[in-house]
């Protein structure tokens, strides 16, 4: 049974395999669009593979008409960080970086996820963004567990963000004006989850709350604009950007990303 638990929606067991179900809908529809990805296709064309594979698994697209946005997912190629609109005129090149957000409704319930692909070969300093990216959700995931506090997620992500410029010197950008959230019964709830701050605040994480978690980086300014389709959000300087999320359920065993086909 649902319950609230100061705004934030706790899952009953069945809820959260629920939840599962329509995860793995979302890794299979990201899988095929990874291996989809190469110069000469459009996003346009992997937005119909990602919707064609949803539906048929009973299930319905997230982001398709929410808001009103007309995409089965969000293709944010290169200095595009999130939101992008997939078109046919939007054709991959050869070293394209191209984030790929997706999510599903199954049964009433949400998954979503987001992969950064490589199209052909990328240049080292692209490949290091993007494991970056995927290190620092990595990283907040694990921080996902039943008596930490809701920042202790953000802490990790930033943490392992500074490890990463040190590592590989460069000095990543953090997007902090977008974040992760809750999600269950919709795909956007409470909370909404920084990708950096201080650990110990925020709200109590709970057995049978569920957060996406998702940082973005950039190999330059974390500053953004939205351009004029009032959807895409692109870096102001150009850089070229990563972006990684998971949704992940808090259990008694610890987190369980419902999203992650192992």
């Amino acid at each position: 049974m649902l319950r609230r638990g100061k705004g934030i929606e706790l899952k009953s067991s069945g809820e959260i395999e629920a939840m599962r179900a329509a995860g793995l809908v979302v890794a299979r529809a990201l899988a095929e669009v990874t291996a989809q990805a190469k110069p000469g296709v459009s996003t346009a064309e992997l937005d119909a593979v990602a919707e064609q594979i949803i539906r048929d698994a009973g299930a319905v697209p997230s982001f398709k008409g929410y808001h009103g946005f007309p995409g089965s997912i969000c293709s944010s190629r290169n200095e595009r960080v999130v939101h992008g609109i997939p078109a046919s005129t939007d054709v991959l090149d050869e070293g394209d970086m191209l984030s790929v957000d997706c999510g599903a409704i199954l049964d009433g319930w949400h998954g979503d996820s987001a992969v950064t692909v490589a199209v052909g070969e990328l240049s080292p300093r692209d490949l290091a963004l993007s494991e970056a990216t995927k290190r620092s959700m990595w990283a907040g995931i694990e921080q996902v567990r039943a008596g930490n506090r809701l920042t202790d997620i953000s802490h990790a992500i930033e943490h392992s963000v500074l490890d990463s410029r040190a590592a590989d010197g460069v000095e990543y950008g953090i997007i902090a004006e977008y974040g992760g959230h809750g999600i269950g019964s919709q795909m956007h709830m409470e909370p909404f989850l920084p990708n950096l701050g201080k650990p110990g605040k925020g709200p109590r994480l709970k057995v049978g709350m569920a957060i996406a978690v998702e940082p973005m980086l950039t190999l330059g300014s974390a500053d953004t604009e939205e351009l004029d389709d009032e959807w895409t959000v692109v870096t102001l300087d150009g850089s070229r950007a990563s972006h990684w999320e998971h949704t992940v359920a808090i259990t008694d065993s610890g987190p369980w990303v419902l999203t992650d086909a192992d």
